[in-house]
């Protein structure tokens, strides 16, 4: 699958202690399901309202796909749809770029403008 990004929705506090140490093993449902989950432009609005509806204090984290090696594994969930998914620990200095995912005042999250 050819995506120029792929984005990870993380508690902002969560992404500040992984960055602090190295190492992002994941949030509580990263850690069940024993993979990191990602998603792409064209789905991590859906993520975010499905999984993190009303949730403040959340970043966007982008990365490539590309740099994230043979683990990243694209595979069926929400309707067949293709979703990336990390089998290692991630090294949070490989985003792209990390920003704030603030509340809308109608309670949807509001998303850079630059997510490609």
């Amino acid at each position: 699958m050819t995506v120029s990004l792929i984005y990870k929705i993380v508690g902002a506090d969560a992404w500040s202690a992984a960055s602090a140490a190295g190492r992002f093993e994941g949030a509580p449902v990263d850690l069940k399901d024993g993979y990191i989950h990602f998603s792409t432009a064209a789905q991590v609005r859906e993520t975010a309202a499905k999984h993190f509806g009303g949730v403040e204090g959340l970043v966007l984290a982008a990365f490539d796909p590309a740099a994230l090696g043979a683990k990243l594994i694209w595979e069926p969930s929400r309707g067949g749809a293709l979703f990336p998914h990390l089998y290692e620990a991630l090294d949070p200095k490989r985003a792209l770029w990390v920003k704030p995912l603030p509340l809308g005042a109608d309670g949807a999250h509001v998303f850079p403008g630059d997510m490609t």
